[in-house]
């Protein structure tokens, strides 16, 4: 067996076993490895594919994660059509559906199978000789999209039947959903960055589908459930349970529950159970599937324009309540979004008690006109908190008080604030107590100070444990204290194990050295940037020089001091005529340093229009004024103390050259050589600047491979575009 035969069977039994491990967990729930020894198997796999290409199959577990951006989806045929179901609200007429089927079947006998409605986006997936060859939407029941890259993504669909003989051709149709937990938490992410909720799971499992970009479907909690067949080719099926037998046989899931039924009567008679059971399904379900169970009568049966004779959907009536909404609160998110909450008089609702109803922000306060006091209408929409339907304005009484959102954050007093194309309004302050996990997140992010191994899970599980109630208390743990940490529950435990507890304490060592920027922008203070701590380490040496700036002082003052003294234009010219002259020097102290430029026009005013921020290459007033302020605050303070303690002493970076000083770069595209912040921190030690947005003013766009609409804008401004070895031929020049 040559080397290259050895690497391709270990890859083939790679791909085997992490697809096992996809069955055992997302199907069967019960998993026999850890999620750390998973995340090393797929690690080995995806090393192995990037070594050697030539020998990665079209089903490896690693296409999961999504590929490039598509232009479109193209619109595919159905082998077969994909026709919908009739649908019905009332059991006396599925008593009617099964009297019109007797009469079409005098002389036969059958039953019925019974499943849940799953209320999700119909697709239809084609496997030729078992591997996944096709995913295609609906659509109008004639074409649909093709989104195969998307649904490669969805962990628990196999990209390879599970069988020993798969056949020719295996068209299976079911449903993809967005589990409610998963939405859930979509939802508080989404309302947390600004966006607009989704109004249900089976909205947001549409617009999933519709991206174009299968990384970002990647990240979505998708799933899906099987339970009917297009083309068939090489396999038959006696029965509708024979299929969903089959379905399940080769990995593909199937509803948890369902009932081959005797008659109408019991099918009625168990609707009722299966509504009883609903909160125990991981997807929404709003009604019921009845389907004739004998295959063989399909064709008997026939069908009409739109839907199979032999089938019909039973659906439930949505749940609601009314209640009285008593007094509206405000939640801080951890990304600092306000969310208010209707808090409301108790009431039953889905075997439930409620007390609580999501009101999303202020736009929908004031679109459904919510008043405290007011009678509404709540409902539970595959939200774990309900939401407020409408109000039931013809109870009112008068007494009702409209609500406005504060202008202060509830728990720390910061000043809210509304950024611009968000309907969200947050608490800009990234110390606040409720943005802790945030905070910690962007302390050890790889931009600020690279804490490997320090990611979300684990920054929420020191600050449950009260170990971690700033990002400074991490430098007190020891590889003790985090070798038997748990990550999972007292029932499950999962510790965090000494290998990760060395590689934590490791990267906290080197934080330690970290230069002046990466500290500044590590400590979170509100309005400074990335490129806006960079420029102040520049001209700082150390944090305490941050602290006591010159030079942001002048930034505030030069600004504050413009709009004081406008009056004394007219009350007292000879004062004005000063403090011109005072403003004057501020102005051109910055101009020296670089970071503002001068107007030559004879019209600008003796003040602060005469200076204009260089773009990229400064800081403005009001990022100048956050620093100061954080710095001097009690919270800063105490940081700087902390740092002092830790015999932490971050200082400026000296650079290797100034050969690319004061170009500006925006980077796209996966480069070759190196990641985009290795690229970004190289640009930097040589004196340029690195933008993320491109505009007329950015020097050069660094384009690797998969560029994309950055490099369209900077054609089109006439941006010069280079690539990654002449960026290190520019750099060698020095």
């Amino acid at each position: 067996m040559t080397d290259a035969d050895k690497i391709k069977e270990e890859m083939r039994w790679l791909e085997a076993e992490i697809e096992r491990h996809n069955r055992l967990y997302y199907q069967d729930a019960m998993p026999e490895i850890s999620d750390y020894e998973y995340d090393q198997q797929l690690k080995k796999l995806e090393a192995l594919e990037a070594a050697h290409p030539e020998l990665a199959s079209g089903t490896s577990p690693s296409l999961r994660v999504g590929g490039a951006p598509l232009d479109g989806f193209e619109s595919v045929a159905h082998a077969q059509p994909m026709k919908s179901l009739s649908n019905t609200y009332n059991k006396g007429e599925l008593v009617e559906f099964d009297e019109r089927i007797r009469r079409l079947l005098p002389d036969h006998s059958f039953s019925y199978v019974l499943e849940p409605k799953i209320d999700g986006v119909a697709i239809s997936l084609r496997y030729e000789n078992g591997v996944l060859v096709q995913a295609l939407t609906r659509g109008d029941g004639v074409t649909g999209d093709n989104v195969t890259a998307n649904i490669r993504t969805i962990q628990s669909i196999p990209l390879r039947l599970q069988v020993t003989e798969p056949p020719a051709v295996l068209e299976v149709r079911g449903e993809i959903y967005m589990d409610k937990s998963g939405f859930a938490a979509l939802n508080v992410q989404r309302q947390e960055d600004g966006l607009e909720p989704f109004a249900n799971p089976r909205n947001a499992c549409a617009g999933s589908l519709k991206q174009l970009d299968s990384k970002l479907v990647a990240k979505r909690p998708l799933d899906g459930i099987f339970y009917a067949a297009g083309e068939l080719d090489g396999v038959s099926f006696d029965t509708h349970a024979d299929l969903l037998s089959y379905l399940k046989d080769a990995g593909l899931k199937t509803a948890p529950k369902y009932w081959r039924v005797d008659g109408i009567e019991l099918v009625n008679s168990l609707l009722d159970d299966l509504y009883a059971q609903r909160e125990s399904f991981p997807f929404e379900m709003d009604g019921a599937v009845i389907k004739v169970n004998e295959r063989h009568l399909y064709e008997q049966l026939g069908s009409t324009a739109k839907s199979p004779r032999w089938a019909v959907a039973y659906k439930y009536a949505p749940e609601q309540a009314q209640t009285r909404l008593l007094e509206i609160t405000v939640q801080v998110g951890r990304t600092g979004v306000l969310t208010p909450v209707a808090e409301l008089e108790a009431v039953q609702l889905s075997g439930t008690t409620v007390r609580r109803a999501t009101l999303h922000n202020a736009e929908e306060i004031e679109r459904k006109d919510v008043r405290v006091g007011d009678i509404v209408v709540v409902e539970k929409a595959g939200e774990i908190i309900p939401a407020v339907v409408r109000v039931v304005t013809e109870k009112r009484t008068g007494d009702e008080l409209p609500f406005q959102m504060p202008q202060a954050c509830p728990v720390c007093g910061s000043e809210v604030e509304r950024r611009d194309g968000e309907v969200a309004i947050r608490c800009p302050n990234l110390q606040c107590p409720a943005q802790l996990k945030t905070w910690l997140e962007h302390f050890v992010s790889r931009d600020a100070l690279d804490i490997e191994g320090a990611g979300g899970i684990v920054c929420d599980k020191l600050i449950e444990a009260g170990l971690v109630t700033s990002p400074m208390d991490l430098f007190t743990l020891t590889s003790e204290q985090l070798d038997t940490f748990n990550l999972g529950s007292a029932d499950a435990p999962r510790m965090l194990g000494a290998k990760n507890a060395v590689k934590i304490i490791g990267s906290l060592q080197k934080a330690k050295t970290k230069p002046l920027a990466n500290w500044l922008f590590a400590m979170g203070i509100p309005k400074l940037g990335k490129v806006g701590a960079q420029n102040i380490a520049e001209k700082h040496d150390s944090l305490n020089d941050v602290a006591l700036s010159a030079i942001l002082d002048d930034i505030v003052k030069l600004n504050e001091r413009a709009e004081a003294i406008k009056p004394l234009k007219k009350e007292d010219p000879v004062a004005y005529e000063k403090e011109c002259d005072a403003l004057e020097e501020m102005g051109d102290r910055l101009v020296a340093i670089g970071w503002y430029k001068k107007s030559a026009s004879r019209s600008q005013t003796r003040t602060m229009a005469k200076y204009t921020l260089i773009n990229q290459q400064g800081v403005g007033s009001k990022t100048a004024a956050s620093v100061l302020e954080f710095m001097n605050s009690e919270r800063g303070v105490k940081m700087l103390a902390q740092m002092a303690s830790y015999d932490i002493t971050p200082r400026t970076e000296q650079k290797s050259s100034a050969v690319l000083n004061g170009k500006s770069f925006v980077i796209t595209g996966t480069l070759p050589g190196m990641g985009r912040s290795e690229a970004s921190k190289l640009i930097v030690q040589h004196g340029g600047i690195v933008s993320s947005s491109v505009s007329k003013n950015t020097d050069y766009l660094l384009a690797g491979e998969k560029a994309g609409s950055k490099l369209k804008k900077a054609e089109s401004l006439g941006v010069n575009v280079i690539s990654e070895s002449e960026l290190m031929a520019m750099i060698a020049e020095s």
